[in-house]
C-alpha cells in the first residue's frame, strides 16, 4: 500500500496490541490510528473460524465505511477474511445477508450494532478484540449508554482498544470500567509531524458570510473543498448559492438517504464534484485525497472539534488549507484556539473583483480548452466553414458569439463588503483616543474626539467639511435606534468608509444623517430599501 515507515502512534500502539495488551490511545485525526489498531487486529485473527472475532465501533456511518475499507485494504490477498460494515440509514437486508454468511470483522455505529444484537443477528460470544474509534466524538453524540450496553455483552476475556483525540471524563470512566491495565499511548504532533495545513481567518459580518465563502471558492475553483456549516438547511442554501456561481457543489447532511451521501462522496473522490457543504455529523470520517481545503462557516464548539474538521485535509503528508469565516465578535475565541493549538492563523481579506474576474476567465478558458481537445467532428467543422463562407463572418466572431451565449459576462460586479473592525482594534482606538494630549481648541466633549473615544472614528461634521447632503430616515428613538446602529448599517450596505458619515440627529420616530454627495445610484437605492431594527429605513433627502 506504499507504507514505508510507521507513524508515531503506530510505533507506540502496535507492539502492545500484538502482545495482547489493552491500549488507550490518544491521537488527533489523520495520524494513522486506523492502521495502528487494524493491522494488529487482523494479525491476531483466526481465519479458519467464521465467527465474529473483531468489533469496531465508530461514531458515524461514513467513518464506519472508511474503517471497513481500510481493513479490506490491509487484509490484501487474505481473501478468506470477511469484513462487514453495519450502520443506520441503510437497508437491513444486505447487512443481514452478510452477517449470516459469516463476518469475522464487524465495523458499525453503536445504534445499528444494538439493533442487530437485539434481533439476534449479531453475536458477540466469540469476540476477541473490541475497538472504539474516535470515542470522544461517539460519546459527545450521545452514544454513551449504547457503548456501555455493547461492551457489557462482549466476553470478559477479550482485548480492548480505545482511541480518542481528547480524554474527557466519560472516556476515563469507560477506560476504568472496561479496559484491563491498559497501556496508555499518546501522540501530540510536534513541528515535524503536524499536518501541513495553512490556517487562515477572515472576519466578516454574519449576513455576508455566504457571499464571502462564494467569493473565496470562485477565486480558486480548482481546489476540492469541504465547507462546514452548523445546520442542515445551511448546507442546502450554501450549496445552491455556489451552484448559481458555476461551481460544482452539493450538500451533505443527515437527512439525505445513505445512497445519495455515498454517491456524493464518490463524485468528490472521482473529480466530478469540487465542493461539498456538510454538517459535522455528515462529514465525520470523510477521507478523500482530493480535499485540499476546509472552510469553516462557523466557529467549532472547541479546539478539538476544529482539529477534527481541518483534519479532512493535509492528510498523509499532503498540503492543505483551512479557512475560518467568523464575525468580529469571535476574535477572542479565535485567539484562544490559537494559543490552545500553538498556531497562528493568517488574517486574510476577501478576494478582489479583479481576482474573481481573472479566475472566472481562467475557468472559461479551461472549459473551452477541454472542448477543443475533444476534437470536434468533421461535420461540425464543415458547418462552421460553410457558415463563414456564406455570411462573410470570421471564425473568431462566431466563436465569440457562442462564448457569449454560454457565458454572458466574463466579469462579475460585486456589491461592496466592508471589513468589520475587530474588538481588539476598537479597544486600541479607544486607548489612543483617551491618551493624554494637548486639548483641541474649539472642540467640545461631544465632538469627533468623543466619538473616537466611543470606538467610532471621527466623522466630518456638518459645517466642517463640504460635499455632505442631509438625509431623513424613518427609524428613531422609539424603535431603539442609536448612532452606531445606523452607521454600521450604512457601512455594511454601501461599503462607505464610516469616517465619511457626518452628523446624525435622532428624533422620536425618525432621524437625520449627513452623507457624501454624489453617492452612486445603486447605493441610494439599497439604502432606500434597507431595513434597520426590522423597519424600512426609507432614506431620502431631507
Amino acid at each position: 500500500m506504499g507504507f514505508v515507515n510507521p507513524t508515531p502512534i503506530q510505533q507506540a500502539a502496535i507492539p502492545p496490541l500484538l502482545e495482547g495488551r489493552d491500549v488507550l490511545g490518544q491521537a488527533q485525526t489523520g495520524t494513522g490510528k486506523t492502521a495502528a489498531f487494524g493491522l494488529p487486529a487482523l494479525a491476531r485473527l483466526d481465519v479458519e473460524s467464521k465467527a465474529t472475532q473483531v468489533l469496531v465501533l465508530a461514531p458515524t456511518r461514513e467513518l464506519a465505511l472508511q474503517v471497513a475499507e481500510a481493513f479490506t485494504d490491509f487484509a490484501g490477498e487474505r481473501s478468506a477474511v470477511s469484513i462487514v460494515a453495519i450502520f443506520g440509514g441503510a437497508p437491513y437486508g444486505p447487512q443481514l445477508q452478510a452477517l449470516r454468511r459469516g463476518a469475522q470483522v464487524v465495523v458499525g455505529t453503536p445504534g445499528r450494532v444494538i439493533d442487530h444484537l437485539e434481533r439476534g443477528t449479531l453475536r458477540l460470544e466469540d469476540i476477541r478484540f473490541v475497538i472504539l474509534d474516535e470515542a470522544d466524538e461517539m460519546l459527545r453524540m450521545g452514544f454513551y449508554e449504547d457503548v456501555v450496553a455493547i461492551l457489557e455483552r462482549a466476553p470478559e476475556v477479550r482485548q480492548s482498544a480505545l482511541f480518542s483525540a481528547t480524554m474527557p471524563p466519560d472516556i476515563r470512566s469507560l477506560t476504568h470500567r472496561f479496559l484491563r491495565d491498559p497501556v496508555h499511548v499518546s501522540f501530540a504532533p510536534g513541528a515535524d509531524h503536524r499536518p501541513n495545513i495553512r490556517q487562515a481567518v477572515c472576519y466578516v459580518h454574519e449576513e455576508d458570510s455566504a457571499e464571502a465563502v462564494a467569493r473565496f471558492l470562485e477565486a480558486t475553483p480548482t481546489l476540492a473543498t469541504l465547507v462546514f456549516v452548523r445546520t442542515k438547511q445551511a448546507t442546502l442554501d450554501i450549496a445552491t448559492l455556489l451552484q448559481d456561481r458555476g461551481l460544482r457543489a452539493t450538500a451533505l447532511n443527515g437527512d439525505l438517504p445513505q445512497p445519495e451521501r455515498l454517491r456524493a462522496v464518490e463524485r468528490l473522490r472521482d473529480g466530478l464534484l469540487d465542493v461539498v457543504v456538510a454538517t459535522d455529523v455528515a462529514a465525520r470520517g470523510l477521507d478523500v485525497e482530493r480535499i485540499a481545503r476546509v472552510v469553516n462557516l462557523d466557529l467549532p464548539r472547541d479546539p478539538a472539534s476544529y482539529v477534527h474538521r481541518i483534519g479532512r485535509t493535509g492528510r498523509a503528508g499532503r498540503e492543505g488549507e483551512a479557512l475560518l469565516l467568523v464575525p468580529p465578535r469571535a476574535e477572542p475565541i479565535v485567539r484562544r484556539y490559537e494559543r490552545s493549538l500553538g498556531v497562528t492563523m493568517e488574517r486574510v481579506t476577501l478576494p478582489t473583483a479583479e481576482a474573481l474576474n481573472t479566475a472566472r476567465r481562467a475557468r472559461v478558458v479551461a472549459e473551452l480548452a477541454e472542448k477543443v481537445a475533444q476534437a470536434p467532428s468533421e461535420e461540425h467543422r464543415a458547418l462552421v466553414e460553410a457558415f463563414c463562407t456564406e455570411t462573410g463572418a470570421d471564425a473568431v466572431g462566431l466563436a465569440a458569439a457562442l462564448v457569449a451565449e454560454r457565458w454572458p459576462s466574463l466579469r462579475r460586479d460585486l456589491r461592496p463588503i466592508s471589513a468589520p473592525p475587530l474588538p481588539s482594534e476598537r479597544a486600541s482606538r479607544r486607548r489612543e483616543a483617551t491618551r493624554p494630549g494637548p486639548p483641541a481648541s474649539g472642540r467640545s466633549s461631544t465632538g469627533p474626539a468623543a466619538d473616537a473615544g466611543r470606538g467610532r472614528a471621527a466623522a466630518p461634521r456638518r459645517g466642517e467639511g463640504d460635499g455632505l447632503v442631509r438625509y431623513r430616515v424613518d427609524v428613531g428613538k422609539v424603535h431603539g435606534l442609536h448612532a452606531k446602529v445606523l452607521v454600521d448599517a450604512i457601512v455594511r450596505a454601501t461599503g462607505l468608509d464610516q469616517r465619511r458619515v457626518g452628523d446624525i440627529r435622532i428624533e422620536a420616530d425618525h432621524a437625520f444623517v449627513d452623507l457624501p454627495a454624489g453617492m452612486p445610484g445603486w447605493a441610494s437605492e439599497r439604502l432606500a430599501t434597507l431595513k434597520v431594527l426590522r423597519r424600512p429605513l426609507r432614506l431620502r433627502r431631507a
